[in-house]
């Protein structure tokens, strides 16, 4: 059993609801006392302590894939599709990427005290707008374990205490990666509080804990649309939204046609069950007759299924009619919807229609089109001649991100270190009083 379950604490959120409240509340003031010391906490102690957390990671590597295996176990004896069991499951590989992720954050610019501009006016005052941490970020989170990792280090890099909400499919995974995050803060002097998990799957925590704006300063939901309404709707902290990743990849009459097919199979078929997985391959009218078969070709062979709107099927018949729902569901799985548009502009119109804000690609040689589609299409990441499976903070060289932000405040794209900073002004003076 992984260490945290086996807290008495955790014990104790496991058999007594009535006890949540008092568990979120001591979690969170312990959590604001640990974010105050990271504040002042200098980079190379920061980085200490995820250097000595990737280390840690690889030597439990047996403690955390027996903890995984019993989420896995659960996962198939819930029923969960294949996909999701795919979004759980960690191997070696896996877990070495998630050290080797630590190491990457580890070695980021330190976000922490940097001067984002300087300027003096007529009476001498001088200003400073200064980068300083957010405070405390609680983060909820579904069945990836790999955002426990990325979330407990982007904080902790950019001076912020998290408290990490994993979904219980995944909870003795993210508690055996939690206990070697505590190894990398203990090694570096710094306080386990700096990164915390809720010790319960009781959904109860997640509303006491979108309600402790005196403990909290941002909360970052994960997952899919159910969370992120409720978080929206419940919470009393700001929210850096993350919504449903319906994605689409755009084949324009100036697409190269090798380029078409490979973007296309690799933006639905990479990972369907990752955020930045196509759900919507849309072709141009004018080319459709012609880079429809070959690409429908490829992905079917991939293993994917589509569904066509009537113009879609008057090419490629095998295909499923799609219905109205469907230009409208992240389907996290290998199903691709498929439309033939009126240009660029039939493209841009139905993206920002039923499109999520996340990420979508153009695939043209057409410099005209790519710019066009670049600026008027409304989401965080647009791509030219890319795949969506870019849509990663890693990829970004973010080191990892805690997620995409579909919104427009503060945060929008992938939610890195810098992304989890905020800034102060610094006024320095000569004795000047305002007349």
């Amino acid at each position: 059993m992984s260490l945290v379950e086996d807290t008495p604490v955790a014990a104790t959120a496991q058999t007594a609801g009535g006890d949540i409240d008092a568990i979120m509340l001591d979690i969170g003031k312990r959590a604001r006392a640990a974010a105050a010391i990271l504040a002042q906490a200098p980079a190379e102690q920061k980085e200490r302590a995820l250097r000595a957390a990737a280390a840690a990671l690889r030597a439990d590597t047996p403690a955390i894939l027996a903890a995984n295996a019993r989420d896995i176990a659960a996962a198939r004896e819930k029923g969960l599709r294949d996909s999701m069991v795919d979004r759980l499951l960690l191997d070696a590989g896996r877990v070495e990427g998630i050290a080797a992720g630590l190491e990457v954050v580890a070695g980021l610019p330190d976000p922490v005290g940097a001067t984002m501009a300087e300027w003096e006016r007529p009476n001498g005052l001088r200003f400073e707008r200064r980068r300083v941490p957010l405070g405390v970020i609680g983060i909820i989170y579904e069945s990836r374990p790999n955002v426990t990792a990325d979330a407990g280090s982007l904080c902790l890099k950019a001076g912020n205490a998290a408290i990490l909400r994993g979904g219980s499919e995944s909870y003795h995974s993210s508690n055996a990666i939690v206990a070697t995050l505590h190894k990398g803060l203990r090694e570096a002097g710094l306080p386990e509080d700096a990164i915390q998990s809720v010790p319960t799957t009781d959904r109860a925590a997640v509303g006491k804990l979108l309600t402790m704006p005196q403990y909290v300063d941002v909360i970052v939901p994960r997952g899919g649309r159910s969370l992120i309404e409720r978080v929206q709707n419940e919470s009393r902290v700001p929210v850096f939204a993350h919504l449903d990743g319906l994605c689409h990849v755009y084949l324009d009459a100036g697409a190269d046609k090798d380029k078409a097919v490979a973007i296309a199979v690799n933006a639905k078929m990479r990972r369907t069950s990752v955020c930045g997985a196509a759900e919507t391959l849309l072709v141009d009218r004018k080319v459709a007759a012609e880079l429809l078969p070959p690409v429908a070709d490829a992905l079917r062979e991939a293993g994917c299924a589509l569904r066509g709107d009537a113009a879609a099927r008057a090419i490629v018949p095998a295909m499923e009619p799609a219905g109205d729902a469907d230009w409208d569901t992240e389907y996290l799985d290998a199903i691709l919807s498929v439309a033939v548009v009126e240009g660029v502009a039939g493209a841009i119109a139905h993206i920002n229609r039923h499109g999520s804000h996340h990420t979508d690609s153009i695939v043209t040689e057409d410099d005209a089109a790519a710019e066009k589609f670049l600026a008027e299409v409304d989401s965080a990441i647009v791509l030219h001649n890319a795949s969506t499976q870019f849509a990663d903070g890693g990829e970004f060289g973010f080191g990892a991100e805690i997620g995409i932000s579909t919104g427009r405040m503060h945060a929008r794209g992938p939610v890195g270190a810098e992304q989890l900073t905020s800034f102060k002004y610094l006024v320095r003076g000569t004795g000047q009083t305002r007349p």
